[in-house]
């Protein structure tokens, strides 16, 4: 019997130059994309003095088609050519961060992030999928974790950057910039050559329909991502109640400005860095499900500091354990996803995720709006807080109990 894999590091995988292009891609992408971002928040904040209706639904404008479109989407994308996949979702969406330069209408706004959002619920799963494809053996993990610091190295920059920028240079130099990182990332992912499994005898399905049934079958039949995701999905309602609103808590709680606002949003990156290492340390020890649970339960304490003090020191301790809390949860969902599910069901699988997610983050939205602007911030906050560190407690519990 053939002995298994090593666990490889970074430098290992990214030996692999395939890659190394891949993750140059995200890392552009992704600078690019929070740039975008936190710029349209802090138009819409800042500038149009949204109300916490009008800042949320930003978000559920961006959410609601990850939420419908996405397990649809991820059928196509098990029989579609992966590169020319991503290729075309990258240039799609350069053209439309483009229009939003010329515009300043909420409604003009919400539209932009509803099509560019149809566009990415393409994109994420096929690129879930390449990164299936391209990782060496034994370095899974590894990949996954490289991705999501990506994200992370991007959200201890971008955020700060984008503030300076919206009050230096104007929204419409970081919506320009994340237009030219789409053109930088097709043309990254344009070098890469990606041949994907064929699929087993008798498990590709022709009709969309049958598709579809064949993910969610695998889902809840599979206990660990079953779990994993019903608890992500119940953790991110209560984690979005309070992320959605974070740029009104700094300008009505801590009385500040885009800058504070994209400083917090950094501190999240610097966690999620070093929530990743332990992340990276504990996968070989503790059980998926426990780490997530784990990490939910963090995030709920997180967030309880925040609201409890309602000062600049208690929101920058919370910021850092908030993303140091969130590694747990994302690098070891993907990961586990990408290990336990049959290549030929895993744009299926991955999309199907997302949009349980997206959907709880819709809902949340709703949800956190009206709260907001009837019983306070605050109260909202101490919600959110209960919420997560009940599920995550729930879940610790049935673990031990199953154990």
């Amino acid at each position: 019997m053939a002995s298994p894999a090593p666990t490889l590091g970074f430098r290992d995988v990214l030996k692999t130059s395939s890659v190394k292009r891949l993750w140059i891609a995200q890392v552009i992408s992704v600078f690019g994309d929070f740039l975008a971002i936190f710029a349209i928040f802090s138009v819409v904040t800042f500038q149009l003095h949204g109300t916490p209706f009008q800042v949320a639904m930003v978000l559920v404008a961006f959410l609601t088609p990850l939420a419908i479109i996405s397990p649809i989407a991820g059928v196509f994308v098990d029989k579609w050519n992966l590169k020319a996949t991503m290729i075309t979702s990258d240039l799609v969406r350069a053209v439309l961060v483009l229009v939003l330069v010329f515009v300043r209408d909420l409604n003009a706004i919400y539209g932009i992030l509803f099509a560019m959002s149809v566009v990415s619920a393409f994109f994420v799963p096929a690129q879930s999928v390449a990164v299936r494809t391209l990782a060496p053996a034994g370095g899974l993990m590894a990949v996954n974790a490289l991705m999501t610091q990506a994200m992370q190295g991007a959200q201890i920059i971008t955020p700060s950057i984008s503030g300076l920028l919206v009050d230096l240079a104007g929204a419409n130099t970081c919506f320009l910039l994340d237009t030219l990182s789409f053109f930088a990332s097709a043309g990254l992912v344009a070098s890469l050559t990606i041949r994907r499994q064929a699929a087993a005898p008798g498990v590709a399905a022709s009709g969309v329909l049958s598709s579809l049934m064949q993910g969610m079958r695998f889902i809840f039949t599979h206990r660990a991502i079953s779990f994993v995701m019903i608890s992500m999905a119940c953790g991110m309602f209560g984690v979005r109640c309070f992320g959605s609103l974070l740029s009104v808590w700094v300008r009505d709680v801590l009385l500040s400005n885009a800058r504070v606002f994209g400083l917090l949003n950094t501190l999240i990156g610097i966690g999620m860095i070093a929530g990743s290492q332990m992340v990276r340390k504990l996968s070989g020890r503790v059980g998926p499900e426990r780490l997530v649970s784990f990490g939910l339960a963090g995030m709920g304490v997180a967030v309880a500091v925040t609201a409890i003090f309602g000062e600049m020191i208690s929101a920058v301790v919370g910021m850092l354990a908030l993303g140091y809390c969130a590694a747990f949860i994302m690098i070891t969902a993907q990961t586990l996803m990408q290990h336990e599910t049959p290549h030929e069901l895993l744009g299926r699988v991955s999309s199907s995720m997302m949009s349980v997610m997206a959907i709880s983050q819709v809902l949340a939205m709703f949800f956190a709006g009206p709260v907001a602007q009837q019983a306070g911030l605050r109260v909202l906050y101490y919600g959110s807080a209960v919420m997560l560190v009940a599920v995550g407690a729930v879940g610790l519990i049935q673990l031990q109990r199953r154990g």
